[in-house]
């Protein structure tokens, strides 16, 4: 056995080609369909079409990440009802079409928040980082969001105004595109104006109202998932702390074992991300892994270098500050479990999440931060090798 090698495609679009991702060595790929509008449900024929593209190159279509969840349903307003009925339509036809697990979130109006995309690493590949008063400098004094003050410091803010006034208009613009990038799977982004009256709309929901939004949508959306035979699987906000004033609900041990408190099944369960997780200086990631192991659905495995301000930064695999090590060797005992008690879930989908961008990627147009080729390659072999050593140490 070993944990399913899979590989995030962003569809016909994309340009890693799946003739590429072949010689990467994966068996799944990981995609969704981008060009049905978030709330839409997913029909059989369209399902199908994809699924069959995905099969003709040798692949399986291993997890859909991901079906979105619409704002309206984060925010119980207007149509929700009828939001979450396709919601439930979507999963039923996965399940019909045989594809088995679905990879979402329910992180307000951004999917992901960074504050550059351009960090030259120390080999001269690119990456991505988060760096708090930057990110502070954008909400304080572009963003201009009402009572942005209360959620900084005095020292914050501070460092915020001076990081600010030396930057020119070109930076500051830079600055905006960056933080108002678009989901995965897009390159649109909010304009300033849509993203000042996105924010607003959760003036009155806190973290509270946001938890028994997201408790309500599991304990409807499970129950079908269950008979459809498919495994959810929540993603953990990225990065793993409030900002905007944005309640985050996915961010914590506490909020994970509320989340699959909420409705008892293996098939309400965690997408492992070690980068969203291990982002937060105060999340114990061994920890989390151990105490939700039998609740781990898929994996993203990752690395961050990261502070105590909330600064981060995309580092190697198996580098940066994230034992991936210990990670991998709980994931593969907690496989070995699942064989042996013929559990449907026992593939354990796993994807290198992100890879700089190295030399031979970088005249490609088109490509999402963090979705190279050969950084993702590069970061797939030096886990396959852990993962390798790991088994044979365990005698798995």
């Amino acid at each position: 056995m070993g944990l399913e090698q899979t590989w995030r495609w962003f569809g016909p679009q994309d340009p890693v080609t799946l003739k590429e991702i072949k010689q990467a060595g994966v068996q799944g790929i990981v995609t969704s369909l981008h060009h049905i509008p978030v709330g839409n449900i997913w029909s059989i024929e369209e399902i199908l079409k994809r699924k069959q593209i995905i099969e003709n190159e040798g692949f399986t279509w291993s997890v859909v990440e991901s079906v979105p969840v619409h704002e309206n349903i984060k925010k119980r307003i207007e149509n929700y009802k009828q939001l979450i009925e396709s919601y439930k339509q979507t999963v039923k036809n996965l399940g019909k079409c045989g594809i088995d697990t679905v990879c979402y979130n329910f992180m307000p109006v951004l999917d992901w928040s960074r504050t550059d995309l351009n960090v030259v690493f120390s080999d001269e590949s690119i990456t991505t980082k988060f760096e708090m008063n930057v990110f502070a400098a954008f909400d304080l004094f572009i963003l201009q969001r009402n009572g942005t003050e209360k959620s900084y410091s005095e020292s914050q803010i501070a460092s915020a105004k001076k990081y600010y006034e030396n930057l020119d208009q070109d930076q500051k613009n830079k600055l905006t595109e960056t933080i108002l990038f678009g989901l995965p799977g897009s390159l649109e982004a909010y304009t300033l104006e849509e993203f000042r009256s996105a924010i607003k709309e959760y003036e009155t929901i806190g973290i509270d109202v946001l938890k028994q939004n997201l408790y309500s949508f599991i304990k409807e959306i499970i129950p079908v998932a269950e008979e459809a035979g498919v495994f959810m699987a929540i993603h953990p906000d990225d990065p793993p702390f409030s900002l905007l004033g944005l309640p985050r609900v996915v961010s914590t041990k506490e909020d994970t074992a509320q989340i699959l408190a909420a409705y008892n099944s293996r098939h309400n369960g965690l997408t492992l991300c070690t980068g969203s997780f291990g982002a937060g200086y105060k999340n114990d990631l061994i920890n989390i892994t151990e105490s939700f192991a039998d609740r781990i659905n898929f994996v993203h495995l990752r690395n961050v270098t990261r502070n105590e301000a909330g600064d981060f930064q995309e580092d190697d695999h198996l580098g940066g500050d994230i034992d991936i090590f210990s990670v991998m060797k709980i994931l593969l005992i907690e496989q070995k479990k699942r064989v042996e008690q013929n559990f449907k879930n026992y593939r354990m989908p796993m994807r290198p999440d992100h890879g700089r961008l190295m030399i031979p990627d970088q005249h490609k147009k088109g490509i999402y931060p963090g979705y190279s080729l050969f950084g993702r390659m590069r970061g797939l072999a030096e886990l396959r090798g852990l993962e390798i050593g790991i088994k044979r140490s365990l005698e798995i």
